[in-house]
């Protein structure tokens, strides 16, 4: 069984999604409930009525949506595509002790939940960055 999944947009109806948007909307933060053929009811938790409603939303905005478990495990080559830097840039990473890894023969593989965290402590540093230099630049009168 693969951990992961890929949509794409032009897969789906887009009248169903605005459909299924407005459906899962007013069941924002609350349970939904789930009624197949036979009449069976499900009761579906908030928290996976909330990533329906974002993945909805990611379709109809034309954006494909990749799920996958957090225990993935994925190659050098896929960890720079989800850094958008190189495979040499990732494996240096890698040899600096950055991110955790593992090797299978010679392959390294890392976590994908590993990936995700760098990329989001990396983004807070930029983010934070550019809040410095914004405020210096409004400081100077440099920014309106």
């Amino acid at each position: 069984m693969t951990s992961t999944l890929e949509i794409r947009p032009e897969s789906v109806d887009h009248r169903d999604l605005a459909i299924l948007e407005r459906a899962l909307a007013k069941r924002r933060g609350k349970t939904a409930r789930l009624t197949g053929f036979d009449g069976h009811k499900i009761e579906i938790p908030s928290d996976l009525v909330q990533a329906l409603l974002l993945i909805v939303q990611q379709l109809k905005t034309g954006n494909g949506v990749t799920i996958a478990a957090l225990r993935a495990e994925v190659t050098t080559a896929e960890a720079a595509d989800l850094l958008n830097v190189s495979r040499p840039f990732v494996i240096k990473l890698l040899e600096t002790g950055a991110m955790p890894f593992r090797k299978v023969g010679t392959h390294r593989r890392l976590r994908l939940i590993d990936v995700l965290e760098y990329r989001d402590r990396q983004d807070a540093i930029a983010t934070a960055a550019l809040d410095v230099m914004v405020r210096q630049a409004e400081k100077h009168g440099l920014y309106d």
